[in-house]
This record gives C-alpha cells, sequence and structure tokens, in this order.
C-alpha cells in the first residue's frame, strides 16, 4: 500500500480540483509546479507530502508553504472516505472502552471502518504508527494520545484532519479538541461533601504533568478555599487502583485521619475502597468517598460510588463528528469543546460520623 502511495505522490497527475488565486497555472495545480516553485525535484515534494524524513527543515518549510498558498492536496482514495482512525497511548482500562464505543457510533452512522492504533507503554509504536498512518490516509484521525508539534504538521501537510480527545497537556489554539470541565467536577465533588459536614477531606490526584487532573485539583482546592477549609491532605499518584490502595493507606493511618477521600477517578477511588476495608472502615459510615469519570463499574462495587460523571461517550462522538467536519472541509463554530460534568451521588458519601 505504501509503495502505491509513494508512486502516486510522485506523478505529475492533477491533483487539485481549482486553480491557485491570484495567479498560478491555467490548470489545477499539480506536484511538478510545487517542485518548481519551490525550486526542487518532485521526488523532495513527495517526501515533504508523506512526511518522510531526508528533507532540510527550511525546504520543508518552503515546500509546506507553497503547498498551503496553492491549495495543493493530493487526490483522494477510496480507503480516505471509508476509514477513520482511533489512536490510543495505552488501551488498558475501561475508559478508553467508553471512548471506543463513542466513535464506533459516529462510524456505523457514516458507514465507516475504525482502525484502532495503541503506541504501547514504551510508545514504540510511534514511528511506524505515523507512516502508516499517512499511507493509509483516513478520513481523520480521532487522538488520545498526544501528537507531537511535528506529527501534527504531517498530518496536516497531508490534509488529514485530526482532533484530540480529552488532551493532557496545553495545546496550540488551532489544535481542535474534545475535552470535559474538570476544574468544576473536582470543585462539586468537595462542595458535595462539604455540604455533608465534613471537614477533612482528603484527595488523591493524579499525576501534576496531566492537564485534568491538575484542573480536577484546583476544583477541590477551590471549594475547600470557599469553605474555609484547609487542602493540604493530598497525595497525588498514578490513575490506578493499585496507587490509590496505597495512597489511602497513607492518608487512612496517618496523625489526621480524613472523613472522606476525593480520588482522581474511579479507578483510584476502587482502591480507595479496598485500603478501607483493609483497615476495617465501613464506607460510608466510617469514610465517605467520591471518584471521578462514572464508569459502569461505578454502580456495581458494593455500595454504589458516588463519582463525578464525565460524559466520556459523548466526548468520543463530538470529536469524531468534529473531525469528520473538518475533513469535509466545513467551517465549524468551534474547534475546542469542553463537555459538563455532573455530579452522580450513590450509596459511598454519607454525613460524618460524629
Amino acid at each position: 500500500m505504501r509503495g502505491a502511495g509513494l508512486s502516486h505522490a510522485e506523478s505529475d497527475e492533477p491533483t487539485a480540483d481549482g486553480e491557485r488565486a491570484g495567479g498560478g497555472p491555467a490548470g489545477p495545480v499539480t506536484i511538478s509546479y510545487i517542485a518548481e516553485s519551490a525550486g526542487v525535484s518532485v521526488p523532495t515534494v513527495s517526501k515533504v507530502l508523506n512526511g518522510r524524513s531526508g528533507v532540510a527543515a527550511d525546504t520543508r518549510a518552503r515546500v509546506e508553504a507553497l503547498v498551503s498558498q496553492f491549495g495543493y492536496r493530493k487526490s483522494t482514495s477510496a480507503n480516505r472516505s471509508t476509514m477513520l482512525e482511533l489512536v490510543f497511548d495505552e488501551l488498558q482500562h475501561l475508559w478508553g472502552i467508553e471512548i471506543i464505543r463513542g466513535v464506533e457510533r459516529v462510524a456505523r452512522e457514516h458507514r465507516m471502518g475504525v482502525v484502532l492504533t495503541e503506541f504501547g507503554p514504551q510508545r514504540s509504536a510511534i514511528r511506524y504508527w505515523i507512516d502508516d498512518t499517512l499511507a493509509r490516509r483516513p478520513a481523520c484521525i480521532v487522538t488520545v494520545a498526544q501528537l507531537s508539534p511535528e506529527q501534527r504538521n504531517q498530518l496536516r501537510s497531508r490534509g488529514i484532519p485530526f482532533v484530540v480527545v480529552d488532551p493532557t497537556a496545553e495545546l496550540p489554539d488551532d489544535v481542535p479538541f474534545v475535552g470535559a470541565t474538570n476544574w468544576t467536577g473536582g470543585r462539586s465533588a468537595a462542595r458535595h461533601l462539604i455540604e455533608l459536614g465534613h471537614r477533612r477531606i482528603a484527595m488523591i490526584s493524579g499525576p501534576d504533568r496531566i492537564l485534568c487532573c491538575q484542573a480536577r485539583l484546583d476544583g477541590y482546592r477551590s471549594a475547600m478555599a470557599a469553605a474555609g477549609l484547609p487542602a493540604d491532605l493530598v497525595v497525588r499518584t498514578d490513575l490506578t487502583r493499585e496507587d490509590g490502595h496505597a495512597a489511602a493507606l497513607t492518608l487512612l493511618t496517618g496523625p489526621d485521619r480524613p472523613t472522606a477521600i476525593f480520588a482522581g477517578n474511579d479507578l483510584q477511588a476502587l482502591g480507595v475502597y479496598q485500603a478501607a476495608r483493609a483497615l476495617g472502615l465501613r464506607i460510608p459510615a466510617d469514610l465517605s468517598v467520591v471518584g471521578f469519570d462514572d464508569l459502569p463499574i461505578a454502580a456495581l462495587v458494593e455500595p454504589p460510588l458516588t463519582t463525578v460523571h464525565q460524559p466520556l461517550t459523548e466526548m468520543a462522538v463530538a470529536a469524531t463528528e468534529l473531525a469528520l467536519a473538518l475533513g469535509r472541509g466545513e467551517r465549524t463554530p468551534q474547534i475546542g469543546l469542553e463537555l459538563a460534568t455532573t455530579l452522580t451521588v450513590r450509596g459511598s458519601t454519607a454525613p460524618p460520623p460524629s
């Protein structure tokens, strides 16, 4: 497949439908015209269009500028209109299943197939992924993995639109994304516990390098500050059940044991459940617990978990619809969306013991 795509890219056939505004060739723009205007060879332009190495940075920039100026696009293959790609860093939790469900829902409506790519724990698939994706030319990409600036530029140069779901780091203003109101969710979780009468409320937060985790922590701190309560019972750790368990043991065996714990996600909250039971503490009689995400398992544990509902499936639906719209060349009112979080109160929270 990659060989056939490269051969087409290096041909001199017309590949854009319109003429260049303000001048240019009489007919559609060709790859040869791009090469001549840039003062380089056709294979060099092909390398740029295919995102391959072996091109000097200034030459690449010159070619990409001409591609953008002339509105040049490689012709769309048959696969382009029938396939989209979903990219994960690592797919190992129920959180990812909710994202897949949303993408598949939209793909079915549009009668499209879905290619699922996972970078893996060492992100070792990245260098192969970008080459394979450029060769496949999907209609669009929905990515949970955070792409580098170089990868984003490679996709743009090929006219492959992409949308980031739940970004973990700050993105440039021109990168489309769909996220959730994490700060509001963190504040609503803490306020719920405060309104129940809790005063020693701990938080198990995710790593500070992850944008959503910092936002949830900031929301918790805002609610605590508004109530005149200290927010000093905070443990940062990874977003896993095992790490939630270890963090909860540290908090619950300390000198100032909290009466409530707000966990950064539902998996951490399950770890809190395990730690509480190991210490003989009852939920919610001795300890209230709140999670974040509202995964299906939250309603199945005993007692059912009070958690902040993050509309993961709806986020994936919105991201996929946005990516497809961008692929059709439609103008969208905004390229950054945040869907609302809501608190789902179940049986894991109650007033503190007297």
